[in-house]
């Protein structure tokens, strides 16, 4: 499978699992009315409409602000998603891929909704990390991905090139990249 082609799915997949979990939670399980959720010691499902971006950062209360959001996701998939069907890494396309169905699935939210719901709630003891949902977990992870391929995986590409040019220094048995 090609490198776009794959891109492709795991975008739509993204997409899919994150607005089929939201919907379902919302309207199905009906969690606002069930809230706290407990899943285990340490995790809940919770109602929370997240107004800004990632750990609620620029809360936006007025209309202007939530158009303004969905427009910045939507261009931000756009360009991202230009790139993600334009490369032939199919690590950097699929990172790129849950980063771009990820921003789409918020960003739908935005418009339904005018936030974006969250429902997973992490924490230990007093300590709380922030609730999150599908989609921003598939945003992180794609986040990690880039960063691997960044600092890994490029530096292994290089090496394979400069060995295949014939450049590589003479091998003492180490991995260089």
């Amino acid at each position: 499978m090609s490198a776009s082609r794959l891109a492709i799915l795991v975008a739509l997949a993204t997409f899919v699992l994150d607005q089929a979990s939201k919907l379902w939670l919302l309207f199905v399980y009906e969690l606002p009315m069930r809230e706290p959720v407990a899943l285990a010691p340490f995790v809940d499902l919770i109602v929370v409409w997240n107004r800004g971006v990632s750990y609620g950062l620029f809360q936006q209360e007025s209309e202007t602000g939530r158009w303004l959001l969905v427009a910045f996701s939507l261009a931000a998939a756009l360009g991202l998603g230009i790139w993600m069907v334009r490369t032939s890494e199919r690590l950097l396309a699929a990172s790129l891929a849950l980063i771009v169905g990820g921003a789409i699935g918020n960003a739908v939210d935005r418009v339904a909704y005018g936030a974006v719901f969250d429902f997973v709630h992490v924490y230990f003891g007093t300590f709380s990390w922030y609730v999150f949902n599908v989609a921003d977990a598939a945003i992180v992870a794609g986040v990690i991905g880039l960063v691997y391929d960044s600092f890994v995986a490029e530096g292994r590409r290089a090496a394979r090139a400069r060995r295949s040019a014939g450049g590589a220094p003479p091998q003492d048995g180490r991995d260089s990249g």
